[in-house]
């Protein structure tokens, strides 16, 4: 074997193993976001008894998880396309560069809308409160 069959076979290895890891940081990434975003929930279960329950603030800490959990498959992913460049490779990369360029474009749009509820709800607790005092 010579040395650049011998370096080409190394790649493959290297590459094998970081796509692996970066598939399981992914799938990890996943499971510590239901986890958090199962605790959050029991947390807001017990605060808003009887209250308007804020979903989209659930929602969005599961679909952060999602976006970084798909930024380590997109990772994983090129990586492979190194290696095997295939077109049905080619089209998963695709495919998962749409989706997570769509989830984060609107996961920061909805980020945006909760952050002005919120500025805006503060406003009117604080000028509520300077009206009583």
């Amino acid at each position: 074997m010579n040395l650049l069959e011998s370096l080409e076979h190394l790649l493959y290895n290297v590459v094998s193993v970081a796509t692996f890891v970066l598939e399981a940081i992914s799938v990890l990434c996943i499971m510590v976001g239901l986890v958090k975003t199962t605790q959050l929930w029991l947390q807001l279960q017990r605060h808003y008894r009887g209250k308007m329950f804020p979903f989209n603030q659930v929602r969005l800490a599961f679909g952060s998880w999602l976006a970084l959990a798909l930024e380590f498959q997109l990772g994983a992913d090129i990586l492979a396309t190194t290696i095997t460049p295939t077109n049905q490779d080619l089209i998963r990369l695709g495919m998962v560069a749409v989706i997570r360029t769509f989830l984060n474009y609107f996961l920061g749009k909805e980020m945006e809308t909760e952050l002005a509820l919120e500025r805006e709800r503060l406003e009117q607790e604080r000028m509520a409160a300077e009206s009583l005092g």
